[in-house]
């Protein structure tokens, strides 16, 4: 039997199915924030529990499960740290949370009473919300198929234990909570 045609352990359709939850609350700022802008939306709890969120299920959740185990795998098969899409990737994660830790001064300012918070809270929520829609087709369409076809039979049982190791930081309801917080504000 060809060893080409053998079927390789997935190591990043996890990562592809969180991405689909993350890109549910990007909808949910897209929606909410021109909103907020033009005076017509002012649930601050909103933003926080988006912040929330991001801080907890896209950072500590899935992005460690990228920037701890499937990048630094990608680093040890050979791909540069510096200038290659790893190092594009966590820019971008950067970039990502300053705009959250913006947004979020802004909405707990607004939530404090103070006003003219709106265009903060939008701007930045917008912003956010455009980079990580572009940031996630670019794992999802050229960073994960890359990774799937570079990366050996040989690492991918340690990748999958480095995934498992992550969620076992959580707790058991861990997603669920989150899946419940993105459809309570879906249906808002």
């Amino acid at each position: 039997m060809n060893n080409h045609y053998t079927q390789k352990k997935d190591i990043t359709q996890a990562l592809v199915n969180e991405h689909r939850l993350i890109l549910r609350v990007i909808t949910l700022l897209e929606r909410n924030a021109p909103r907020t802008a033009n005076g017509t939306y002012s649930n601050w709890q909103f933003y926080l529990d988006g912040v929330d969120f991001i801080r907890n299920y896209a950072d500590l959740f899935h992005h460690a499960k990228e920037e701890d185990v499937l990048f630094e795998a990608l680093v040890k098969n050979g791909m540069p740290r510096e200038h290659s899409p790893i190092a594009a990737m966590l820019m971008e994660h950067d970039q990502g949370r300053a705009f959250v830790k913006e947004m979020e001064a802004a909405a707990l300012e607004a939530l404090d009473g103070q006003t003219g918070r709106e265009q903060i809270i939008a701007i930045n929520a917008l912003a956010y919300a455009e980079l990580l829609r572009e940031h996630i087709a670019k794992e999802d369409e050229v960073l994960y198929p890359l990774a799937e076809r570079v990366i050996p039979d040989t690492m991918r049982d340690d990748i999958i234990a480095g995934y498992a190791a992550a969620e076992a930081r959580t707790a058991a309801d861990f997603s669920a909570k989150y899946e419940t917080v993105v459809v309570g504000y879906e249906q808002e």
